[in-house]
């Protein structure tokens, strides 16, 4: 089977030969520093210019790191078009937002409309049409950063958090405009070449939101990305970090083809609690960056045997991780057949 028939399959629910290995990017950062020194690149370029970015992605793939193409790299893309300032990090560091826009929700009309007429949103669909001509093999994944996170990564989190409920309409104003300009690039990645598009929303956790806050402002917003992506014949996954015992009931009305979680979150109980869906996970990053191959290769087959339908880091990878050790998921899995 080619990357992209496997993962299909998966998706559709049929017999595959084994299940795919793949890293969306986004949040879900599937590039390290020995990978970039291998290639002669300079990651900071790639943000800026999308035929180095889609160099990068080709690259993760040709060293059999992982079955796709996912850009970009991290997860200020948005924040920086609605106005954070962000510092684009170097071959060991992955950007960041340095300053946010506003001080609060009451603020949300400050906050930028993006514009895919220049800035980093252009290179990022420039760079999934290149990959979409590359190898059509090869599964090309787009990247958003959720309604949640985004919105606490233009104003202090804190703050965020606890207008939530003190200024609950002027949150949930807020978190509409919000979406809707996220709604918009997820749009133009589809239409720019993306087949599925993946929605990493770190800080809707419902460790930090609790399950009436995750079903208030976590679900309703992720679900209406959802259903556009939809509408416009693509897949979507849904990352989540944090414990998930409080929210499972919350998390299944997440309307998304991929549930994903990460370490903390025991595949076992997320398959009991979560019977019909299929989940994406969750190697241990800390384990990809500090311990060896084959303790790698050992979680990729306990993942495997408590049910992951698609393997995956858990997280972002540390850009300090050993190439040796990203390589040993897709490793494993090739050598282990089902």
């Amino acid at each position: 089977m080619t990357p992209k028939s496997r993962l299909e399959a998966v998706l559709s629910g049929e017999q595959t030969d084994r299940p795919p290995c793949i890293c969306p990017g986004g949040m879900m950062n599937l590039v390290v520093s020995e990978l970039l020194e291998k290639s002669n690149i300079h990651f900071i370029e790639a943000h800026h210019n999308a035929t180095v970015m889609a160099e990068i992605a080709d690259a993760v793939y040709r060293e059999n790191c992982f079955e796709n193409y996912g850009v970009p790299f991290c997860m200020t893309v948005e924040a920086e078009e609605m106005g954070a300032l962000v510092d684009y990090g170097d071959n060991h560091c992955e950007p960041h937002v340095t300053h946010y826009v506003i001080q609060s929700v009451d603020d949300w009309q400050l906050l930028q409309t993006p514009t895919t007429k220049g800035g980093r949103s252009k290179v990022v669909l420039d760079a999934l049409q290149i990959l979409k001509e590359k190898n059509p093999e090869v599964p090309v994944i787009g990247n958003i950063t959720g309604p949640i996170s985004t919105a606490s990564s233009v104003m202090e989190p804190v703050v965020f958090y606890k207008e939530l409920r003190k200024k609950n309409r002027k949150a949930h104003e807020m978190m509409a405009f919000v979406t809707e300009k996220l709604i918009q690039f997820a749009v133009q990645q589809v239409e720019a070449g993306a087949e599925v598009i993946a929605i990493s929303d770190p800080s809707g956790t419902g460790e930090i939101m609790g399950p009436k806050l995750f079903e208030e402002f976590t679900v309703p917003y992720l679900n209406q990305l959802v259903e556009v992506i939809r509408d416009k014949g693509a897949v979507s996954i849904v990352h989540i970090c944090g414990q998930m015992k409080q929210v499972y009931p919350q998390i299944d009305l997440v309307k998304s083809d991929v549930l994903s979680f990460d370490s903390v979150v025991a595949m076992k109980d997320a398959k009991k609690n979560l019977p019909e869906r299929l989940i994406m996970g969750n190697v241990s990053t800390f384990s990809i960056e500090f311990a060896t191959p084959d303790k790698v290769m050992s979680l990729t087959q306990s993942c495997l045997r408590s049910g992951a339908d698609i393997i995956s880091p858990a997280c972002g990878l540390g850009m300090n991780s050993p190439l040796e050790n990203v390589q040993a998921m897709l490793k494993s899995l090739k050598e282990s057949g089902r």
